[in-house]
């Protein structure tokens, strides 16, 4: 990847400019928000590089045609749009089962496989600068994931349906990947109930304060009114016995998070699956993104299949993640797309704050790589329910990295190096114009 000349003033005004894009109508709405989501991204390098997909994906813009491993098919796979190396977690799956895999997919789209490789690289390149490591253990730990991608990919391409590879569980994953399915494990919804709700005339309630933000009437009758819509969105087997979705309360929250700033949220406690108090069930409701990646992607027949944002968020979730959250649904309100999903109490980020050894970095970036591979191979499955991406996405991208398997890593090894420079540059470019009063006014 070549990066344009320009002088510090330059490039600081091309961030000014696609911030403007992604964020002007959010910040101008909520410029409190926003402070402390530059604050936060202020802090490192690796936390500008989260809340800039916006800026990647801009700077890949010469890209949106092609490039290398990119052709007619794999140009057009579903992709997570913002996978760096803390996009990872823990979740229950609709079957009860706790998995490790790829998490929130609020910037999913569909595009070339190749960008969230290269997302995902540069950020390895972030984390190994933090950790001290040397060029030459990043660029190694870059064609770790690189191999375990292309070995998995390989696998899932050529391989029959019994022999395909396992989920990341608790019986398959090792090191980091287990103790964080053992950290989500060890807690309970009565726990996350017990922090967000009180017990008040018998019944559960949520609890005043913490963030939570009492409703008028008008307001509340409206978010009732797309909790209704909702409900219509889920599949068949989310359906239990109906008492399960009567709502019990309802508040307003703000925005939470690097990527959230600005957007309006709103908790709904529901009865769950029986008349236990330690049963109940909270969602949340959050007002859909545009994605940073489809302001570069210019095929109609992507941006004509969604509705509106929150289901374009759902729709991708479910492609890209096997047996998703059975709450998972979109709605809208006042006219503007929502995202509904479960606030789960077995959501445990991947922490990356005492994984120091090279070996113990090395085996999870594989572990990574491998859980990228099965993500793009997710979206032919047929309980994905969509049909944008109707072929297998596993034999497109194996038959690619095929033609060029050394080139492959090569691709990415650069990629890395060169755009962790670049993210380190910009970070300090950004806080200079954030301390300077030129991004809030």
């Amino acid at each position: 990847m070549a990066v344009p000349e320009t002088t510090t003033e330059q490039r600081a005004e091309q961030i000014l400019d696609v911030f403007d894009t992604a964020f002007g109508e959010l910040l101008a709405a909520d410029p409190t928000a926003f402070q402390v989501k530059f604050r936060k991204m202020a802090a490192s390098a690796f936390a500008f590089y989260r809340g800039t997909a916006c800026l990647f994906y801009a700077d890949l813009e010469h890209e949106r045609h092609g490039g290398p491993f990119v052709d007619e098919r794999t140009g057009r796979v579903w992709i997570h749009g913002d996978l760096h190396a803390e996009n990872f977690g823990t979740y229950m799956d609709a079957n009860g089962r706790l998995v490790f895999n790829v998490n929130d997919f609020d910037e999913a789209y569909v595009g070339p496989f190749t960008w969230d490789l290269k997302r995902f690289a540069a950020s390895v390149a972030l984390i190994g600068y933090t950790k001290a490591l040397s060029d030459e253990q990043i660029s190694e730990l870059v064609r770790i994931y690189a191999n375990a991608y292309r070995e998995r990919i390989h696998q899932l391409a050529t391989g029959t349906k019994s022999d395909e590879a396992p989920s990341f569980t608790l019986d398959t994953s090792v090191g980091p990947l287990l103790d964080a399915l053992r950290d989500a494990r060890a807690r309970t919804r009565f726990a996350l109930l017990d922090s967000m709700t009180e017990i008040r005339d018998h019944e559960r309630r949520f609890s005043s304060g913490g963030g939570a933000i009492e409703l008028d009437a008008a307001t509340r009758y409206k978010v009732l009114a797309a909790f209704d819509g909702y409900l219509e969105t889920l599949p068949e087997s989310s359906l239990v016995r109906p008492d399960s979705y009567r709502v019990k309360d309802v508040v307003g929250r703000r925005g939470v998070g690097i990527g959230s700033a600005g957007l309006p949220s709103y908790n709904i406690l529901l009865e769950g699956h029986s008349d236990a108090l330690e049963n109940d069930v909270v969602i949340y409701l959050k007002q859909a993104q545009t994605p940073a990646v489809s302001r570069h992607v210019t095929d109609r027949a992507v941006r004509e299949y969604f509705q509106h944002e929150g289901h374009r968020t759902v729709i991708s979730q479910r492609a890209l993640q096997a047996h998703a959250d059975p709450w998972l649904g979109w709605t809208e309100l006042d006219g503007a797309g929502q995202l509904v999903a479960e606030v789960s109490p077995y959501a445990v980020d991947l922490d990356w704050s005492d994984i120091d050894d090279p070996a113990e970095i090395a085996g999870v970036v594989a572990d990574l790589g491998r859980a990228t591979a099965t993500m793009h191979a997710s979206a032919d499955e047929a309980e994905s329910g969509q049909s944008l991406v109707p072929f297998s996405t596993e034999r497109a991208i194996d038959a690619a990295i095929a033609a060029d398997e050394e080139g492959f890593a090569d691709l990415l090894v650069e990629f890395a190096h060169v755009y962790g420079a670049r993210a380190r540059a910009d970070h300090q470019i950004f806080v200079d114009l954030f301390r300077n009063g030129r991004l809030i006014r």
